[in-house]
């Protein structure tokens, strides 16, 4: 396993982060989702609560240049008789996902219908988490071809029996570029440590200062279902 907070302290711009896994006493699954900018545009964000997850939104509305692909729902909760599923991804995947499982169907067939950002020559990923009532999760990536917008790769990652004190974890970008490279191979297992607020201090506090925007944490009681999360916004928490 890797440390988390060395990985992110080296990566000036992993871009958008998702990870999933299980807490250092076993009785917690954990999630992470950050968002990061270089742009103003992009920069004018944070998270705010919802009945079911998060959404983002612009600090500043006066400076909101275009809401496409900023502005969306991260984290949606999905409820059944098995319990609560969480969505978590880096874009309006989320409702893609929420809508087919609601409707019995699966992430898979959900996100075949999506590709990558249509935002060249960048392309941007579609990261996209999954994590189920008993602690098994689902990490995916939808990415163009080496940059080749005509070629959408699709790859998942299931998780079926995590241990305790380890997570994955997977983003956008390999690392900051012109046009910016896309994350490569499989999700990053990375060591577990700490309660919620230890985990949540020491992620923020990791990310770039330059281009850290907003970070949502979650520590989710495998027995009880019940979930325990944190926001942290810069422009608010500044």
């Amino acid at each position: 396993m890797e440390n988390l907070y060395s990985l992110l302290q080296g990566n000036a711009y992993p871009g958008r982060g998702v990870l999933l896994g299980r807490s250092e006493d076993g009785k917690s699954a954990v999630i992470a989702y950050f968002i990061m900018g270089r742009s103003e545009n992009s920069r004018n964000r944070i998270f705010v609560e919802t009945e079911d997850g998060i959404r983002t939104q612009a600090f500043d509305p006066a400076k909101m240049t275009d809401p496409s692909l900023i502005i969306y729902h991260p984290v949606r909760r999905v409820a059944d008789e098995d319990g609560v599923t969480t969505i978590v991804t880096n874009g309006d995947q989320t409702d893609t996902i929420r809508d087919f499982m609601l409707r019995e169907e699966s992430y898979v067939a959900a996100l075949n219908t999506r590709e990558f950002e249509p935002d060249g020559p960048n392309y941007t990923p579609r990261i996209s988490g999954i994590l189920y009532p008993c602690g098994s999760y689902v990490l995916s990536i939808l990415k163009s071809l080496d940059g080749d917008p005509e070629c959408c790769v699709r790859s998942y990652f299931t998780y079926d029996s995590p241990k305790a004190g380890m997570g994955h974890f997977i983003h956008t970008y390999e690392q900051d570029g012109n046009p910016l490279p896309s994350f490569c191979g499989e999700p990053r297992a990375v060591a577990m440590e700490g309660d919620l607020d230890t985990f949540t201090q020491k992620v923020w506090n990791s990310l770039n200062e330059d281009n850290k925007v907003s970070l949502f944490t979650s520590f989710v009681n495998l027995e009880t279902g019940e979930a325990d999360s944190r926001i942290v916004n810069k422009h608010q928490n500044a």
